[in-house]
């Protein structure tokens, strides 16, 4: 019969987590469930645009209010992902998905490295 390894399993050398892909899914995911969000912002951002000097204080915080609502979603979605794993790769995971966020929906970059 076949010899039994005991304990723990080799790490591959030069093995290094990545979570490009799983990211990309999660922005994907994100902009088809949060579209109408997306294109809320975008309507609130040109209305902000195109307002009056005495307007543009009230547009602006209505455009926060909605990039805030985006940006605590994709908090959401990336802590709760983060918790299924051990504390090194979760914080692997959250500065490539922050990065990633920085890269592909600037708008909701700003507050989700303070979140």
């Amino acid at each position: 019969m076949g010899r039994r390894r005991t304990g723990a399993p080799r790490a591959v050398p030069g093995a290094h987590l990545r979570f490009e892909d799983v990211i990309r899914r999660q922005l994907d995911l994100f902009e088809e469930d949060c579209a109408d969000l997306i294109e809320e912002c975008d309507a609130a951002e040109r209305a902000y645009d195109a307002a009056d000097r005495d307007e543009a204080e009230e547009k602006y915080g209505d455009y926060l209010d909605l990039v805030e609502t985006g940006t605590d979603r994709l908090v959401e979605l990336r802590d709760g992902f983060a918790r299924t794993m051990v504390e090194d790769a979760a914080e692997a995971y959250e500065a490539e998905f922050n990065q990633a966020v920085q890269a592909r929906l600037p708008r909701f970059a700003l507050g989700i490295e303070n979140a």
